[in-house]
């Protein structure tokens, strides 16, 4: 009896330890998040010359609308191209979309990789660009984004996240994940430049050097190459700007087998990179002080918000009737009580609260939050489901083209 107590004890204590870090690591750059951050001032006055890529697999529904959006910039019109990496179109959308001024590059692979797509397209190309600007599919720029990216570099970087944000919320779904990647907005970006951390890249509505993305990107052939690159800019001490106000609007998930598969994709492709890269991460800190790239590393072991307070409330409301209730049959195996849970739980939950938007404290969003006990389950069947999900292609399709983000 006494060594099963001891496991269990063990083993309580260890989730305990994982699930409060967690909840530090968000609190933390939750908080920094309301506040405001200096900007750093010009340094250069030049008009960089952007490839503005755009891969796509079997996107004939919104490829066209999108393509023809992106040419909507009040940037010198000279001054960037639009490039559709065309994988797996239709005859007819191939010929729509070479009635655009645009760049049509088809690509086919036996295996088909975004990062095989985009590599391909910069082979093709060639080197008269400065700046890579990187877009989905479905993704539609607000016309001032390359100007707002094009000032970034003026600032000195050479890798900018822009304001990646939901072109719709017709679904609780869609509702869901949008405030979901607001909450990642606020902590992963904006509170991690507001403590002079990098921000984290999303893999589309990025602007990177042409000449360091095409160099970095040769060498990566993962389905996560996003996160593949972000980790190699900060292994070599780049700094990731994000620009909160360069608008790009995003497709959001409407049906719950699309959830599952993104969420077992962008789950599979953080534990990979974290098994990879813990140990380089730890010795870039330890022998040269590299705490964005060590941050980094510990950014991927962290838990999806819904997935972290969802655990923390079943631990909580568990804990709660042992405790409330007496049973103490049940309460002698476990060293912690309800209020070490329910610290953590609530937490969690004002964090939540700071970082998300106060346009969607609404009654949809609440109508939407009674979807997130499904919303906690499909993340669980999303865990069960990662094997083999970072080492293969799982495509998301998409249905709504361009004129959405014109309501917000």
């Amino acid at each position: 009896m006494n060594i099963l107590k001891i496991v269990l004890s063990i083993i309580e204590v260890g989730i305990y330890a994982y699930l409060a870090s967690s909840t530090l690591y968000v609190l933390i750059y939750g908080i920094a998040s309301v506040f405001p951050r200096r900007i750093k001032a010009v340094s250069l006055n030049k008009m960089n010359r952007f490839a503005v890529m755009i891969p796509g697999y079997k996107e004939d529904m919104v490829i066209v609308d999108v393509a023809k959006d992106a040419l909507k910039q009040n940037y010198p019109g000279n001054l960037f191209e639009v490039i559709v990496i065309a994988d797996s179109f239709k005859p007819e959308t191939l010929a729509e979309l070479r009635k655009l001024p645009i760049r049509v590059v088809e690509v086919v692979f036996e295996v088909s990789k975004k990062s095989k797509a985009l590599n391909k397209c910069m082979e093709v190309i060639g080197d008269d660009f400065d700046v890579a600007m990187i877009l989905d599919a479905d993704n539609v720029m607000a016309e001032d984004v390359l100007s707002k990216i094009n000032l970034a570099f003026n600032r000195g970087f050479v890798a900018v996240q822009g304001h990646r944000m939901a072109k719709n919320t017709n679904t609780s779904f869609a509702v869901l994940d949008a405030v979901s990647e607001e909450i990642n907005n606020s902590i992963f970006r904006s509170g991690h430049r507001v403590l002079g951390l990098s921000s984290a890249l999303i893999g589309s509505g990025m602007g990177i050097s042409y000449p360091l993305y095409k160099q970095m990107m040769a060498g990566i052939d993962s389905v996560g190459e996003d996160k593949e690159m972000e980790m190699r800019l900060l292994q070599q001490n780049y700094k990731i700007e994000y620009v909160e106000d360069a608008r790009i609007f995003d497709e959001k998930t409407q049906k719950s087998d699309v959830f599952v598969n993104q969420r077992r994709r962008w789950i599979a492709a953080q534990l990979s990179h974290f098994k990879h890269y813990f140990f380089d991460g730890l010795y870039s800190l330890i022998r040269y002080g590299n705490i964005d790239y060590f941050d980094k590393v510990i950014q991927m072991i962290q838990p999806p918000r819904i997935l972290l307070i969802g655990i923390l409330f079943l631990f909580t409301f568990s804990s709660a009737i042992v405790h409330f209730f007496n049973f103490t049959i049940v309460s002698d195996f476990f060293i912690l009580g309800f209020y070490y849970w329910l610290i953590i739980f609530l937490l969690t939950a004002f964090t939540v609260s700071l970082a998300v938007p106060k346009k969607y404290y609404t009654k949809k969003t609440f109508i939407a939050l009674l979807s997130l006990p499904y919303g906690f389950i499909l993340m669980i069947l999303s865990l069960l489901q990662i094997k083999g999900a970072s080492k293969r292609f799982i495509h998301t399709t998409h249905s709504i083209a361009g004129e959405t983000h014109k309501k917000h």
